[in-house]
């Protein structure tokens, strides 16, 4: 099958987006209302992007009644976030704060979820989670007839449980993905999990 998205509304795109290009990693974002509470929210439309600097980029859409998200004024107005990876348990807690709220209210809350100091970032993270970037806004673009708001943001830190962290014969610290056990998301509301870990060597 060949579809021409020429054909396609931009909802009908989307769903064909969604569907295809995965698994995709989920950015699970902390950032700060206007009244110093904490919103809370995942994007998949997410990736490294560069390591020197070391930038990510998050693409955030619009409200179902076209206004920006919080999340996209939040980072605006502070210039910091926390990205968090989330894990297997986590999923259905990912899913209940992707919902729309009014402005200001704390999807942290409502879900019950805690958080703790992350020294050397002026925001906090969430408790639960095996990693988390603290970030600082970098550029903003609007992209798109939506539009789309591109936010590329350097990492300033990262915190990796130690539980999840081994060492290898030079010192440097691998990060053992089948302890992280993140998730991926799908199409619709499906996600996937850690399945198998296959390595080859890279051509010399």
């Amino acid at each position: 099958m060949i579809i021409s998205f020429d054909t396609l509304s931009p909802d009908k795109i989307y769903f064909t987006m969604i569907q295809t290009l995965m698994p995709r990693p989920v950015a699970w974002v902390l950032s700060e209302n206007p009244d110093a509470g904490y919103n809370l929210a995942p994007f998949s439309y997410f990736n490294a992007i560069s390591s020197n600097p070391p930038l990510i980029m998050l693409s955030i859409g619009v409200k179902p009644d076209g206004g920006p998200k919080d999340s996209r004024l939040n980072i605006e107005a502070k210039g910091d976030f926390v990205v968090h990876i989330a894990h297997r348990e986590m999923a259905p807690l990912v899913t209940q704060t992707s919902a729309t709220l009014p402005r200001g209210v704390s999807e942290i809350d409502r879900a019950g979820l805690k958080t703790c100091e992350f020294p050397g970032s002026r925001l906090p993270r969430l408790s639960e989670c095996r990693i988390a970037y603290a970030c600082n806004l970098y550029e903003l673009r609007e992209i798109g007839k939506a539009p789309q708001a591109l936010i590329i943001a350097e990492v300033k830190q990262v915190y990796i449980d130690d539980a999840v962290i081994e060492h290898d014969a030079k010192g440097r610290v691998l990060v053992m993905a089948e302890k992280v056990d993140p998730i991926g998301r799908l199409g619709g509301g499906e996600y996937t999990t850690f399945g198998e870990k296959i390595y080859f060597p890279r051509p010399k």
